[in-house]
């Protein structure tokens, strides 16, 4: 079964990607069930109604996902293509500690079937930007992304799996940084947290179409959470856009089935449905 578990519409401010037509492609690519986790990032990004307006950046306006328009057409194309396609609500969170209360009311809001945990930024500094690593050694960068990420699993609990763990490598200057093994303590104990809490964690084929040089989270990060009692492992796309909706999922089942992993995750009404690889 083809699903695809990290998919942004034009309800996240980098795409442009209808909902309804990601439906359509999906289908065509024989996707059977795909869930929509638009960005929310809190801290550097307000909502669509805030009074205080949007925030701009290069001139552009940049709002989180106007909630109701995206839960109303969700039902909508969930309704009309039901009999081709499964559709679950979701969003990805771009959490820092400081705005966990945002989250917490957001999520409380509408009925999500899955929330993906992401850390994009830390202290509002994105890292696409590079204003987070501005005047930073990797390994401070590193340690200072990783400490965020232990403080809010410590603290947030309404998720369903963390994205792309170890996202810092996709900003790096790829110069052979050991990232796992220099921080392999604080990493364990994101991992133990996330298996206590039943949580998980996802594999996000993105690595490939960055030309990243391993998976995404790596190989070493993916056996440890085997060997510390992991099972909960979604797969999604990162999809932005057509090419990028199913691509590379099928390959990766077969990497965690080398890697030792026997299922992954689909969700419903946030609890994890086990399938086989």
């Amino acid at each position: 079964m083809l699903c695809d578990y990290h998919v942004h519409t034009i309800y996240s401010d980098d795409s442009v990607y209808e909902m309804e037509e990601v439906v359509k492609d999906g289908i065509k690519k024989g996707i059977k069930e795909l869930c929509f986790t638009d960005h929310v990032d809190y801290g550097i990004k307000r909502d669509v109604d805030d009074p205080l307006g949007p925030v701009y950046l290069n001139g552009q306006p940049i709002t989180n996902v106007d909630y109701p328009k995206y839960y109303k057409e969700y039902l909508y194309v969930k309704e009309k293509y039901k009999d081709q396609i499964t559709l679950k609500l979701g969003l990805e969170f771009g959490i820092q500690v400081h705005t966990i209360n945002q989250y917490e009311a957001l999520f409380k809001a509408y009925p999500f079937d899955f929330i993906i945990l992401s850390i994009h930024q830390v202290d509002d500094l994105e890292f696409w930007t590079g204003d987070y690593q501005k005047g930073r050694t990797e390994e401070e960068y590193y340690t200072r992304y990783y400490q965020e990420l232990y403080d809010v699993v410590k603290n947030y609990k309404n998720y369903s799996v963390l994205g792309h763990m170890d996202l810092m490598k996709r900003y790096d200057d790829h110069d052979g940084y050991d990232s796992f093994n220099k921080h392999k303590d604080i990493i364990t104990d994101i991992l133990k947290i996330v298996i206590k809490d039943g949580k998980g964690i996802e594999i996000n084929t993105s690595s490939v179409r960055y030309k990243l040089d391993d998976l995404m989270p790596s190989k070493d990060i993916l056996k440890l959470y085997l060997e510390l009692g992991g099972t909960i492992i979604t797969i999604g796309s990162d999809s932005h856009q057509e090419d990028h909706l199913g691509a590379y999922i099928e390959d990766t089942k077969k990497q965690l089935k080398a890697l030792g992993f026997k299922q992954y995750c689909t969700y419903n009404k946030m609890i994890p449905e086990f399938h086989n690889l």
